[in-house]
């Protein structure tokens, strides 16, 4: 992606503190029922719904060094004290990953004299007794006021779709399954705000997804518009038929 920016350095107040809230909500489905028959499964639910962090703690979620709006960077492991709010076991080296490298990858999206807006995707799963539950991915959101270098906003959640986690029982095997909500989050969006440079939520999106899986920085088109294309261009049309995800780990 191009750079839209010149690079900027984003700090915060290591001193300040800040109050998150944590919530998973019963799991509503799971292709072989799990959610039932495994009780691990079927009574996974936040380990603390409130906690008080240092500011610092989301130090991990910064780049060392200036970036421009556009630029990602790699986030740092100690995003794992956040990850333990929701289940005391969570690891980031995945049983199966789908992806091409750590699953912790942030994008500075937009900044203004009054805000620093970061979006960032994590992949991680949580260890649960006789098995393991691996969320699809971990989508987030930090703003930071850049006057008083405090958080302003702060969510990390796992997306909403038909299916959006995969389980794994020992012994049994593997479902797949959907949670309404499994989320951390503190403070308040801005709206309405005028960036001096920004990209959009879903160009910061793609360049994060790009990061994870090199087969989305192909320039994929629908058939119809690859049967257009290839006698003028001459080439042979490679298709690709799916049945479901291959951008997350809810495969």
């Amino acid at each position: 992606m191009e750079i839209l920016s010149n690079p900027i350095t984003l700090k915060l107040d290591r001193a300040a503190e800040v109050n998150v809230k944590g919530f998973i909500a019963p799991i509503e489905y799971t292709q072989y029922n799990y959610h039932v028959e495994w009780d691990e499964l079927a009574n996974l639910r936040v380990a603390e719904p409130e906690k008080q962090y240092p500011t610092s703690v989301f130090q991990a979620f910064l780049p060392s060094e200036a970036v421009s709006v556009g630029e990602c960077w790699q986030i740092k492991e100690g995003v794992l004290e956040l990850l333990r709010q929701l289940h005391p076991n969570p690891r980031l080296d995945l049983d199966i990953n789908n992806g091409d490298s750590l699953g912790l990858w942030a994008c500075l999206r937009a900044y203004n004299d009054e805000f620093v807006d970061i979006v960032f995707r994590v992949h991680a799963e949580f260890v649960i007794g006789s098995g393991r539950f691996t969320p699809s991915q971990f989508a987030g959101h930090l703003i930071i006021d850049r006057s008083t270098e405090e958080i302003t906003f702060f969510q990390m959640h796992v997306p909403n779709g038909t299916l959006n986690f995969d389980a794994y029982w020992n012994t049994v095997g593997s479902d797949i399954g959907y949670c309404p909500q499994m989320e951390l989050c503190t403070g308040t969006l801005p709206h309405d705000v005028e960036f001096t440079a920004s990209i959009t939520q879903e160009d910061a999106e793609h360049a994060l997804i790009a990061c994870f899986y090199k087969f989305q920085r192909i320039n994929w088109v629908s058939l119809e518009a690859a049967l257009e294309m290839a006698p003028a261009q001459q080439k042979p049309i490679h298709a690709v038929s799916l049945d479901g995800p291959i951008f997350d780990e809810s495969c």
